[in-house]
């Protein structure tokens, strides 16, 4: 809203906060989400409270405050909490963890009211302990909305006593692909977004490794940009240094974060890898996944994971039972020897999901406001 309480977009006095500490840069899928809630919220007046180096993004129409400091986060978001939970307007805290509940729990100095907290998981990794600790917070701070983006996480917070536990799968961030021609070849395989031990960077690297052995000419295009804060695993810089070692003629190794029309660009010709850890992906969304389909281009997953169902229905690529690099090689020439058929499922998939949208979020703060 205005400083001077005018009305925001669409003369409506609504406003929310919407908090994301990390969002620095454009790395990850922060600033997608952010920006797609932006878009989407035309009836609120938005007040962002993100990171520091948030301040040359574009968020569209909204009042941008770059405070958070990496190593001041959780006390500054402490002591912005509580100034926001005193005051009338919902807030919401986009990629919400443990650790927001026992800060929200501390800052508000008593019960928050209905309608005034929403806290968007993205995916919860249950053990007694855990649900223990969500049990104690929900008997504590009933009021508190949790946003889910799968069915067992809401089907959690619910058995643990919280009372709005709403459904909201991951909302697609970019503008969908154009219906499949016949000029959309196959053009790269593709490991996109941030380079870690848990995303199977290694096994990709094996795979580059195995393809320079057969004097293949595949082309191959990888991300080996790091997390929000620069940083990557010990295993990580290994593999990079032995990608670097490899020498394999037709790779091409972005290091940089990329900008989104650069991102995007990636996906179309491209046979997106992700043969990510199953046990840590088994029910955790990937907004790799998600990009990939927004723009027409098949995947290769690990089976029972969130990701192979998100494909399955769709046959828009391959799920992996065994996550090793013959499997991994495999899938990518059975996806190359039929790219416009996979490329065409993936685009329908991609149109499908689609039809997500923010609306179970922007209702519930319409009618809470």
């Amino acid at each position: 809203m205005a400083a001077d309480g005018a009305p925001g977009r669409g003369g409506v006095l609504h406003r929310v906060h919407v908090v994301e500490p990390t969002l620095e840069d454009y790395a990850g899928h922060c600033h997608g989400l952010v920006r797609s809630f932006c878009d989407a919220a035309t009836g609120f007046d938005v007040e962002l409270w993100a990171g520091r180096g948030s301040a040359s993004l574009d968020f569209g129409d909204v009042s941008l405050h770059p405070v958070f400091r990496r190593r001041l986060r959780v006390l500054q978001l402490y002591g912005l909490l509580g100034r926001l939970l005193q005051g009338p307007d919902p807030v919401v805290i986009m990629t919400a963890r443990r650790g927001d509940l026992v800060l929200a729990r501390l800052a508000a100095g008593g019960v928050i009211p209905p309608g005034r907290l929403f806290l968007y998981f993205h995916w919860f990794r249950e053990t007694g302990s855990r649900v223990a600790f969500l049990r104690r917070i929900a008997r504590a701070q009933p009021h508190i909305a949790i946003l889910a983006t799968t069915p067992s996480a809401a089907e959690v917070f619910s058995r643990a006593g919280f009372t709005n536990v709403v459904l909201l799968p991951y909302p697609l961030t970019g503008k969908h692909a154009e219906e499949p021609s016949g000029d959309a070849p196959f053009r790269h395989l593709l490991y996109a977004g941030a380079a870690r031990r848990d995303k199977g960077f290694g096994l990709v690297v094996d795979l580059v490794e195995r393809l320079a052995g057969q004097r293949s000419a595949m082309p191959v295009a990888i991300q080996i940009s790091a997390d929000h804060y620069g940083r990557y695993d010990n295993a990580t810089l290994a593999d990079i240094g032995r990608l670097e070692r490899i020498g394999y003629p037709a790779l091409t190794m972005l290091r940089a974060t990329l900008e989104p029309d650069a991102y995007a660009a990636l996906f179309r010709g491209a046979v997106c890898l992700q043969p990510y850890d199953r046990e840590a992906f088994r029910d955790r969304v990937s907004g790799v996944t998600l990009d990939a389909l927004t723009h027409g281009c098949p995947v290769v997953v690990p089976s029972d994971t969130w990701m192979a169902r998100l494909i399955r229905p769709h046959a828009a690529g391959i799920e992996l039972p065994s996550v090793d690099v013959e499997s991994l090689e495999h899938a990518v020439r059975t996806l190359v020897a039929d790219y416009p058929g996979y490329r065409k499922r993936a685009i329908a998939a991609g149109i499908a999901l689609g039809r997500r949208s923010w609306e179970p979020l922007i209702e519930l703060l319409a009618r809470d406001g």
